[in-house]
């Protein structure tokens, strides 16, 4: 009886010293003395599917989880899309939690186009923003911000060549993990990653 209960005590004392688990940050940083200096989001302004300005502002205090999509993608989007979507729902009354969904093709999916996917989708534009804007700097955003491959391809299907990453940034606009958003495990990994960086940040 001794044994066990020294034994258990034993096994709490350890659980309580081991550290919690952290996410990395992605991205090479720059060091400056004792300074360490990671990559960040860089300043945005886009528009959402309800008209409204966002920016980087729009997810203060919040970690938010991004991908590139184009509403006529005859290949991966529709997958992606799902992925996030499955993503979206265990945190779909978080106050903390965002989703991004960026179109890499704003020439065709217009405000209207993206709300009615959105409404279709039955995600609320508070928590879910599908943003368009200006494609070069779209596209500039993916490629030097998120490190995604977001181009035009005219022999692509569909007239564009994207990474299929879901991207998980965090509240100082570090990314802290790359998913591949065609495949479900990976969703599930970022659902857990996701309550990992909350009891990090909050």
């Amino acid at each position: 009886m001794k044994f066990t209960f020294f034994i258990l005590l034993l096994v709490n004392i350890v659980a309580c010293n081991q550290p919690t688990k952290r996410l990395p940050i992605l991205g090479n940083p720059v060091v400056t003395g004792k300074d360490t200096a990671y990559p960040v989001i860089s300043s945005f302004q886009l528009i959402n599917q309800d008209g409204q300005t966002v920016t980087n502002n729009t997810f203060n205090n919040k970690i938010y989880i991004a991908d590139f999509i184009f509403l006529s993608c005859p290949t991966i989007c529709p997958k992606m899309t799902k992925q996030m979507y499955n993503v979206y729902l265990p945190f779909a009354t978080d106050s903390r939690v965002s989703f991004v969904s960026h179109t890499i093709d704003p020439e065709n999916d217009s405000i209207p186009r993206l709300k009615k996917y959105a409404i279709d989708l039955g995600v609320s534009t508070a928590k879910w923003h599908f943003l368009t804007g200006n494609q070069d700097s779209i596209l500039k955003l993916a490629e030097q911000s998120y490190f995604s491959t977001a181009y035009p391809d005219s022999v692509a299907p569909g007239g564009f060549t994207h990474s299929g990453g879901l991207l998980l940034v965090d509240k100082n606009r570090h990314i802290r993990g790359v998913y591949n958003g065609t495949r479900a495990e990976e969703a599930d990994r970022l659902i857990k990653d996701i309550q990992i960086l909350l009891k990090e940040q909050f």
